[in-house]
């Protein structure tokens, strides 16, 4: 039995799919968000709400489990959930390892973040696997609850749990499935394509990598049936400037590009006045303090280590995947307007 956790969220949904095409029971947990109709009816999948600060519902959901995608994380760039965040990510992590270490698993793939290799700002450095976390005013909450929850997963090793770890950059694709379109577009990176949807004019000239979600389930499913532990692997297809890929993002949406360059003065009256909006609609803030700031910085992360390990593997170029998300959006857009 295979054991995915967060099961119903992006990155989760299109893991589970994938498995399920390939014949393989699957447990798939899910908290808050419960799977859509066509992911309750995927072959060989059983759904189970768990929480994952419960002990005891973790030990339930991990009964006859071998093998464990922890997909599971609380993403968000809001102040008001930083101890939320902090809290969740490595304790729920950590309730995870010690059930994994108790019981004895084949093996653990840990989805971590390139966030929990630390930011520096030093635009003429590229990361690699070797970083170490440092403080730094480009760290972000989120990236140091990925950090402590690999801690805890280095922890498991230790003590004799075979796990590797994964450090994607930013997941960007298309909605798992037409029916989960609705809402799909208000979070995460999905968000981006509204965004630009709507025309928003400024650009910054930070970079950051990039990598196509169905990409990153293919490394998820490598490293599982490799003979290979106690590693950690970035997951990225590209460093691309947040420009760029808005400006892509526009073309494939017909949409205007943006135009004016955002200082970040400028861009500290603009999340500022997100986050105005936000508490104010109650609506998710598009731009926050943290994300503007990474919005500045050059983060380079360099993905050599995976491809000298998989050599017959090739990432999804930036472009195209910015193509099928176009498609999936405007098609989500043309099912609301009927």
């Amino acid at each position: 039995m295979v054991l995915v956790t967060g099961g119903s969220g992006f990155l989760g949904q299109h893991l589970v799919q994938y498995l399920s095409a390939r014949g393989l029971p699957v447990r798939a947990l899910y908290h808050s968000n419960a799977p859509t109709a066509a992911m309750l009816h995927l072959p060989g999948v059983e759904w189970m709400q768990c929480d994952l600060l419960d002990v005891y519902d973790i030990e339930e959901a991990m009964a006859g489990v071998t093998d464990i995608y922890h997909c599971a994380a609380m993403v968000s760039f809001n102040p008001k959930h930083r101890d939320q965040m902090l809290h969740f990510n490595p304790e729920s992590t950590a309730n995870i390892v010690n059930q994994a270490v108790n019981q004895g698993i084949r093996k653990m793939v840990h989805v971590s973040s390139v966030a929990a290799l630390g930011r520096t700002g030093d635009q003429h450095k590229e990361i690699n696997e070797e970083q170490e976390w440092g403080e730094s005013k480009y760290n972000s909450a989120y990236g140091m609850s990925k950090y402590l929850a690999e801690t805890e997963v280095w922890r498991g090793i230790g003590e004799g749990l075979c796990a590797v770890i994964i450090n994607p950059s930013v997941i960007i694709g298309a909605a798992p499935s037409p029916e989960t379109q609705n809402g799909f577009w208000d979070k995460g990176s999905a968000q981006l394509m509204k965004v630009v949807n709507n025309e928003f004019p400024f650009y910054t000239n930070g970079v950051n990598g990039w990598v196509n979600v169905k990409d990153v389930v293919a490394v998820m499913a490598l490293l599982m049936g490799a003979d290979i532990e106690a590693e950690r692997y970035i997951v990225n297809a590209d460093n691309q400037p947040y420009r760029e890929v808005f400006t892509l993002m526009a073309k494939a949406l017909d949409k205007k590009p943006p135009r004016f360059h955002a200082s970040a003065f400028l861009t500290g009256i603009i999340w500022r006045l997100s986050v105005l909006y936000s508490n104010v609609s109650g609506a998710n803030a598009a731009i926050t303090r943290e994300t503007a700031n990474n919005a500045h910085s050059y983060s380079y992360y360099n993905n050599k280590k995976l491809l000298t390990t998989f050599p017959a593997f090739s990432y999804t170029p930036v472009g195209e995947t910015i193509t099928q998300m176009a498609q999936s959006f405007i098609a989500s857009s043309n099912n609301n307007e009927s």
